[in-house]
C-alpha cells in the first residue's frame, strides 16, 4: 500500500527560530527564510560570502535580495528605503570587558533601537532570552580557509532561539558551554591578539546573535571593512600613548588587526581614523605604555551593565 505524503518534520528549535522570527519587528516570511538559510548552512554560507567557495556571486545576490524584504516602511512612501549590506549584518567592535559582559548576564534583556551605539539602519537591538544558554561554534570563517588560526570553537552563540538552532544542526562542530567557559574562550583569544565582536543580522531577528573572535587573516568580516565594506563599528575607545614608557619595540604594531599603528620611527603613533578601540595593543604592549580612553567623537560602546541601567533610569523616570 502506498504510504500517504507527510512534510519533513520541522526541529524545535527551527519551530523555535520561526516562532522568534514571526514576532520580531518588521519580519516577514523571506527574512524568515533567510535566516533560516544562514544558520543552517552557515559554513557554506560564509564560505561563499567570502569567496572561498564556489559560486560566491550568485549567493551573494540572493543575500542582497533576500535582505532587502521585511525592512520598515519609509518616512515617505514615495522614497524607498536605501540598505547597504553593512545595515543587514554587522559588528560592533567591543573590548574584552564589554564582551565579558555579554556572556555573564544572568536575565533576560531587551534593549530596542540602539542606534546611537551600533550606528546602522537595521539590526541593532540586543534582545537576549535565556542568555545563559551559550554554544562554542566552531568559526566558519576559520573553516573556510586552508591553514586557519586555531583553535577553532571561538565562535560563541549567545540566548535563545540561536543556540538551540546552532547545537541542534551543527552538533558535530558546536558544544554547549557555561559563561565561565565563554569568558574563558574570550580571554585566551583576547591573549593571542584577536578582536571580539558583537555581531547583528537583520535575518538572525534583527539583533545580537553571537560574539566572535576575529583576526585579520581569516576573518571575513576584518577583510570586508578593510576592503571598503563598512560592516563594523567602532567600540568608543581609543588608545592612548605614554611616549616615556614606549620603547619602540613594534609589539602593539605588530599586534593592530586594523592596521592602525605605527612604531617603528620613534613612540608608537595611532591612526585614530583606523582604530576600532579594541584593547589589543593595551595587554600586547610589555612596557604599559598603552591604555584606552573613551573616545570622544565616536559612538557609545557596548557594554551592556551601562545600556540596562540607563535604560532603568528611563524606566523609572516620570
Amino acid at each position: 500500500m502506498k504510504q500517504p505524503f507527510r512534510f519533513p518534520r520541522i526541529s524545535p528549535s527551527t519551530r523555535a527560530f520561526f516562532d522568534a522570527a514571526r514576532d520580531a519587528p518588521g519580519s516577514s516570511p523571506l527574512t524568515w527564510l533567510h535566516g533560516y538559510i544562514y544558520g543552517r548552512w552557515i559554513y557554506l554560507y560564509i564560505g561563499l560570502g567570502t569567496g572561498q567557495r564556489w559560486p560566491a556571486k550568485p549567493l551573494k545576490c540572493l543575500a542582497g535580495a533576500l535582505s532587502r524584504y521585511g525592512k520598515p516602511a519609509a518616512p515617505r512612501e514615495d522614497i524607498p528605503p536605501r540598505h547597504t549590506f553593512a545595515d543587514t549584518y554587522h559588528g560592533k567592535v567591543v573590548t574584552l570587558d564589554a564582551a565579558r559582559q555579554l556572556v555573564r548576564v544572568d536575565r533576560d534583556v531587551e534593549l530596542r533601537d540602539l542606534e546611537h551605539v551600533v550606528p546602522y539602519t537595521l539590526a541593532r537591538d540586543i534582545v537576549l532570552r535565556d542568555p545563559d544558554h551559550i554554544v562554542a561554534l566552531e568559526c566558519p570563517c576559520r573553516a573556510a580557509r586552508p591553514n586557519p588560526c586555531l583553535p577553532m570553537d571561538v565562535c560563541l552563540i549567545v540566548g535563545e532561539p540561536f543556540a538551540s538552532f546552532v547545537l541542534e544542526h551543527h552538533g558535530g562542530r558546536a558544544r554547549p558551554i557555561t559563561s565561565d567557559e565563554a569568558s574563558e574562550i574570550l580571554s585566551a583569544e583576547h591573549a593571542r591578539g584577536h578582536v571580539q565582536h558583537a555581531f547583528f543580522k537583520d535575518a538572525m531577528l534583527g539583533r545580537f546573535y553571537a560574539i566572535c573572535n576575529c583576526c585579520s587573516c581569516c576573518c571575513g568580516a576584518l577583510n570586508a571593512h578593510r576592503n571598503g565594506t563598512p560592516m563594523l563599528a567602532a567600540s568608543g575607545y581609543l588608545p592612548q600613548v605614554e611616549a616615556d614608557l614606549c620603547i619602540e619595540c613594534g609589539a602593539c604594531e605588530a599586534s593592530c588587526q586594523f592596521g592602525a599603528i605605527t612604531a617603528s620611527d620613534g613612540p608608537a603613533v595611532i591612526d585614530a581614523a583606523a582604530c576600532m578601540g579594541c584593547g589589543v595593543c593595551v595587554d600586547q604592549c610589555p612596557e604599559g605604555a598603552l591604555t584606552l580612553a573613551r573616545d570622544s567623537g565616536g559612538t557609545v560602546p557596548l557594554e551592556l551593565d551601562q545600556l540596562m541601567a540607563a535604560a532603568a533610569r528611563a524606566a523609572d523616570s516620570p
